[in-house]
């Protein structure tokens, strides 16, 4: 409607500037004038809408159009709200998930009035959608693995609310290209690079060490979790990755599940895995396994040599599988390896929070974070 306004318009000014040639020379040169400041008044219009936005190419390709100045971001789900604590909590208009207590100590108290929208592209989608166009966000972001669906779920999201979706790929491997990625999305460049080098050195240390173990001596271990420790998180499993990496994770089934909830198996199997170490998930077994006699066989338990994952501010192996595993690939191989390190699990534990977070714990917080995850008093 506006384009055929705009033609007739200057279709009845083009007859007015003809007929006034008759009268003379001022007519005309009125009529040039005025051409000239409508033509320099569009050019400019359309100058200023073009520097208010920029394209940008996401990770899966797609060229979305965003402001030039973000100031207002929006995570698709939980594995992007881990990311984006990181990199820039003040930006956030609303949450996928409730922060905890101990979680809001570390993020700060106001994130407890925040807007908890859900999550897009889960187990279920739950995402309010009402919710978070009335954050007005200027995008949302969605990190992770790519999935089959993932384009078209983001495109249909995008259409649906009309605000710009951004994907951000993030793997255990390479979280410093995701890092760099959101911080040329969000003008963070320094922050971004800063995290980016940070996770590159921390892969990069793990790999390096890891190289300097051979095979055999690598530990015979169990990652389980669930109310009675019947749960465990299969080998090549998405879950499983900082295990697979560091140690030789006996839990080998046909068909590994890449949930958090990991497969369900039996006592009798994991007597016959029979693992030399085990980890359990906090909210498992680890208080009582100990005492169980139905588990006095295993040799981990009968030797003491089983340790509980922090889960501060989040499980540090997974659950999801995100950013938090920085954490879980720095303490499970210290655990498993302290001779081949460094340093300590409790200098990485500092510096990881005070990177990642802008935290500084006390060595009383440090402490009730590692109950259960540190060696054992001979």
């Amino acid at each position: 409607m506006r384009t055929t306004k705009g033609r007739i318009a200057k279709g009845v000014v083009a007859a007015a500037c003809c007929a006034t040639l008759a009268f003379g020379a001022i007519g005309l040169a009125g009529c040039a004038s005025g051409t000239s400041n409508s033509d320099g008044n569009q050019s400019s219009s359309s100058q200023q809408a073009q520097s208010d936005t920029r394209m940008f190419t996401d990770s899966l390709g797609r060229e979305v159009e965003l402001p030039n100045e973000i100031t207002k971001i929006c995570p698709s789900g939980f594995t992007a709200q881990q990311v984006l604590l990181t990199m820039a909590p003040d930006m956030m208009v609303g949450l996928a998930q409730e922060l905890n207590d101990d979680q809001l100590k570390i993020f700060g108290g106001k994130f407890k009035d925040y807007p908890v929208f859900g999550a897009v592209l889960g187990a279920k989608d739950d995402l309010n959608r009402e919710a978070v166009a009335a954050a007005d966000p200027q995008v949302i972001i969605d990190t992770g693995e790519v999935k089959k669906d993932t384009e078209e779920s983001l495109d249909a999201l995008q259409e649906q609310l009309g605000i710009p979706v951004v994907f951000v790929e993030a793997y255990l491997d390479d979280y410093g290209a995701a890092y760099k990625t959101l911080g040329e999305l969000l003008n963070m460049e320094d922050r971004g690079n800063e995290l980016s080098e940070y996770c590159d050195k921390v892969y990069k240390t793990t790999e390096d060490t890891m190289a300097k173990i051979p095979e055999a001596d690598r530990a015979n271990m169990a990652y389980l979790l669930g109310e009675n420790g019947l749960n465990a998180i299969a080998k090549t499993s998405m879950q499983a990755q900082v295990v697979d990496m560091v140690a030789n994770n006996v839990v080998v089934v046909d068909d590994a599940s890449g949930k958090g909830t990991g497969n369900e198996i039996s006592l009798e199997q994991i007597a016959v895995w029979n693992p030399e170490l085990i980890i359990f998930q906090k909210g498992s077994i680890y208080d009582t396994v100990g005492s169980d006699p139905a588990w006095a066989g295993i040799a981990a338990i009968a030797s003491g040599n089983y340790y509980q994952v922090p889960n501060n501010p989040w499980c540090w192996m997974n659950n999801p599988p995100t950013v938090n595993q920085l954490m879980g690939m720095q303490w499970l191989p210290r655990l498993l390896y302290p001779d081949a390190f460094d340093d300590s699990i409790q200098d990485v534990t500092k510096a990881y929070y005070s990177t990642m977070y802008g935290y500084d714990l006390t060595d009383a917080e440090l402490a009730d974070i590692l109950e259960g995850a540190l060696p054992k008093a001979a």
